[in-house]
Parts: structure tokens; C-alpha cells; sequence
């Protein structure tokens, strides 16, 4: 299945991030891509950096937006994940949408939240996990990268394929921040042997990648940092190799569930 992930400088503007959502799902159907992702908060902007709070979005933007992509994710037959601030009732969420070409959309909403995320989101209990062409696909947002305990979630649950969306920046460049999330992310797909695909905005500077690491931590591809870009790659899950085997085995004795 090909995948994709899609960096740009995310803004507060919504009008202008679904222009950029848009042509971006344009571009990765022209090459195949069935399941194309965004960073955290890519439609909306993210509070404060691109918007005051919270409270600032225009919901009923954000719910035309959203028909709108997935209008063209139907034309493109694509699955789309784009990260926004959603209204509930009178609770704002930091949310991952997921626009299927068929189905209605579903959410998963961040849960490690935490200074400017506690200041302007509330969460609930959604798993993060769906399916497509066969293929048991986990979601995670950002700050949930430093926490093991949320994709051992997913690993109980036989994910083939963890997607994280990052919001991640420094108003200075900040390389050992970048290094020291990329190497959350490669534990985590140690961990649970499972590939990561991640994406991130890369405005003012980014500090975590856009890439696919496979389920030994080994880097597959990546997009230059702070620049605009389509991260594309064409991804098989086979059967583990002789090392992911084991660790398959150890972490279900200790976690006394049976082999994936």
C-alpha cells in the first residue's frame, strides 16, 4: 500500500491550509497514494502559535473543510488523516480526523495533554485504531510520542501500521530536539514492532520528522526539514525477521496476550 505524509507551514488561516490540504491529496493521487496524512492541527492552526486559543476557531469552517476534503478523498479514493481542532458540544479537542472515501469520518482525540493542550482542549476514550484494505492502522498526536504506554495500546490491539502527527517546532533551529524525537519514534516502532510514519509542520523551525521507520527502528525514507514536501513510499508488511520475532515473543509473555 502506498503511503503518504505531507509537510507544510501550517498557518491559522483555515481557508488557506485546506487549499494546501487539497492540491497536496491531488498530487499524492497522482502518484498512487492510498493513505495520505497531516500534521497536528494542519487545518485550523495550532493554539498559540498560529491562533490565540482554542476558542478563536470557527467550527462550521472547520466541518466545511472537512466535507470538502473528503469530497475529494472520494474522487481520489485516498484515506486522509488531518489534524484539527474540533468543537464538541462546548468542548474544543485536539483532533486527528479520519476521512475515508466511503465511510463516515472518524476521530481520535490527543489525550497527553499539557500545558498549552490543557490550557485549550479536553479529550475522551477513542482507541485511534481503523482499518484499510486489510491493514490495522494506530493514530497518535505529538506529546504522545514520549509516552511508551499509549502504543503498547496499540500493540495489544495488532496495529501493522502507527501514524503519529506532530506539531512540533522552535522559534530557533533546535537539531538535538529533532534528534531526540526521532529517537522516541524509532523506540516506540522497536517497542511494538510496528512501522511509524510521522509528519510535522515546519514553521518557524521543525523539530520532529517526516518519515516512515520500519519495526526495527531502521529509517526508510524522510523529507528535508523545513521544507515544503510529499513524503511517498511504497509499504509491504511481511512476516518479522528473526529479532522482531523475538521481541514479539518477550513482550507477550510479559504482557500475557497471545503472539500477533
Amino acid at each position: 500500500m502506498k503511503i503518504g505524509a505531507y509537510q507544510f507551514a501550517v498557518t491559522g488561516n483555515i481557508e488557506n491550509n485546506t487549499e494546501v490540504i487539497i492540491d497536496a491529496i491531488y498530487q499524492a493521487a497522482a502518484q498512487q497514494v492510498r493513505l495520505l496524512v497531516f500534521p497536528e492541527c494542519a487545518l485550523t492552526g495550532y493554539p498559540p502559535h498560529d491562533i490565540t486559543n482554542s476558542s478563536q476557531v470557527n467550527n462550521q469552517k472547520v466541518m466545511e473543510s472537512l466535507k470538502y476534503i473528503q469530497k475529494v478523498a472520494e474522487q481520489t479514493n485516498m484515506y486522509v488523516i488531518v489534524g484539527s481542532v474540533v468543537k464538541d458540544d462546548d468542548e474544543y479537542r485536539n483532533s486527528a480526523v479520519i476521512i475515508s472515501p466511503n465511510s463516515p469520518m472518524e476521530m481520535y482525540h490527543k489525550r497527553a495533554l499539557f500545558g498549552w493542550d490543557a490550557d485549550n482542549f479536553t479529550t475522551s476514550d477513542e482507541c485511534g485504531i481503523f482499518e484499510i484494505d486489510g491493514l490495522r492502522i494506530g493514530v497518535r498526536i505529538c506529546f504522545e510520542v514520549r509516552f511508551p504506554e499509549y502504543f503498547r495500546e496499540l500493540y495489544k490491539e495488532h496495529t501493522d501500521l502507527n501514524v503519529i502527527l506532530f506539531y512540533d517546532v522552535a522559534d530557533q533551529d533546535n537539531i538535538e530536539r529533532y534528534d531526540l524525537i526521532k529517537s522516541h519514534i524509532r523506540t516506540r516502532a522497536v517497542e511494538n514492532v510496528c512501522h511509524i510514519l510521522t509528519v510535522d509542520t515546519i514553521d518557524p523551525f521543525q523539530t520532529a520528522p517526516t518519515g516512515l521507520y520500519d519495526r526495527s527502528g531502521r529509517v526508510l525514507g524522510e523529507l528535508e526539514r523545513n521544507k515544503v514536501g510529499l513524503f511517498v513510499y511504497d509499504l509491504e508488511v511481511n512476516g518479522p525477521d528473526f529479532g522482531e520475532q523475538g521481541r514479539i515473543d518477550i513482550s507477550n509473555q510479559l504482557l500475557k496476550i497471545r503472539s500477533k
